[in-house]
């Protein structure tokens, strides 16, 4: 399998690679060069959607690759969808991978399979969400790798189901948290770039977000990104997976869960509680970052000692923004069969 792979990345990738340095490595991707910065593929899709029924949810997602291959799940972020890897999954899948790209709770076609199910936004639930499906499609291992809330989703799993992960891609690093955590108070400038928290603490927020849910989106692809030139046929197609009739519940409890303004379950408190502790991820990790990332992130240096086995920093340069899959996806995906030692 591995010469196979091998061979599938001479021929589909070649990617210049950088400097590279050991632990805390920075590679340079000079996506100038590599990947001009471009409008993505708006008219690119993953075809019929699966759905099968895992925990709590009834879960939808997308699947390219060989169902033998080793497997790879893309988790996306918010006001994202799965189309952030819609040009990452056809290069993994000629790599060898199966890769499956499921909608995250409150997305696309994913749906709660109980109407008394809390509609919970919390982050160990959203993991636990991930874990139920691998279950489900008898995955016994996986690289997992993610941006925003599929990072943390992505980060949560290697954390306290290292023998679930293959390896582990993150953007922005090491993104577990806790309540606790998130009400000391930052800096007035770090406070500002997370506006859209407070807003949505409110019971205006939570109403001016239902009822501008695509203007809102819009608007955070723009700050997150600001050199990304993306068009409205691209975020449109995003766009519909917000439709989902649970995505403002799910939206306003994760970041009102944040702040400790909301409750999360408790079958899930003693996954908190392992979180809350700020774990150290063991698994073997490339963490992330684009060079023009305007959303909140964590300077690399605060957190490469809490990656414990193999582990390098790569800083995407080009005017790579928040959703760096989607706008660098050659990049990432060559982090992703690295990080994997494929």
């Amino acid at each position: 399998m591995k010469q196979i792979i091998d061979e599938h990345r001479r021929q589909f990738l070649g990617i210049a690679t950088g400097a590279v340095a050991v632990g805390l490595g920075v590679i340079d991707l000079a996506r100038a060069e590599t990947e001009p910065l471009r409008s993505p593929a708006s008219n690119a899709s993953f075809g019929a959607i699966k759905q099968i029924d895992a925990g709590v949810l009834n879960v939808g997602y997308a699947e390219v690759g060989p169902s033998n291959g080793p497997v790879a799940i893309l988790l996306h972020g918010w006001p994202y969808d799965i189309h952030a890897f819609v040009e990452v999954a056809p290069i993994l899948a000629k790599a060898g991978y199966r890769v499956i790209i499921p909608y995250l709770r409150g997305y696309g076609t994913t749906h709660f399979l109980s109407s008394e199910t809390p509609r919970n936004g919390e982050p160990a639930a959203m993991a636990a969400d991930i874990i139920a499906l691998m279950d489900k499609l008898d995955i016994k291992k996986a690289v997992v790798a993610g941006f925003d809330w599929g990072a943390r989703t992505a980060d949560i799993i290697a954390a306290l189901w290292p023998d679930r992960c293959r390896a582990l891609v993150s953007v922005s690093g090491y993104l577990i948290s806790s309540q606790a955590a998130g009400s000391a108070p930052l800096p007035p400038q770090a406070e500002l770039q997370w506006w859209y928290q407070f807003y949505f603490a409110t019971e205006r927020g939570r109403a001016g977000y239902e009822k501008y849910t695509h203007d809102f989106a819009k608007l955070i692809w723009k700050l997150a990104s600001p050199q990304w030139k993306f068009d409205d046929a691209t975020f449109n197609r995003s766009a519909a997976a917000l439709d989902n009739k649970d995505h403002v519940a799910i939206t306003i409890h994760n970041y009102r869960w944040r702040l400790g303004l909301a409750q999360g379950e408790a079958k899930y408190e003693h996954l908190e509680k392992k979180l809350a502790a700020a774990p150290q991820i063991e698994v073997p990790t490339i963490t992330m970052e684009g060079d023009a990332n305007g959303a909140p992130h964590p300077d690399p240096s605060a957190y490469a000692k809490k990656f414990s086995g193999r582990y390098e920093f790569r800083l995407i340069t080009g005017g790579i923004g928040h959703n760096l899959p989607q706008e660098a996806p050659q990049a990432f995906a060559k982090a992703v069969l690295d990080a994997d030692g494929a």
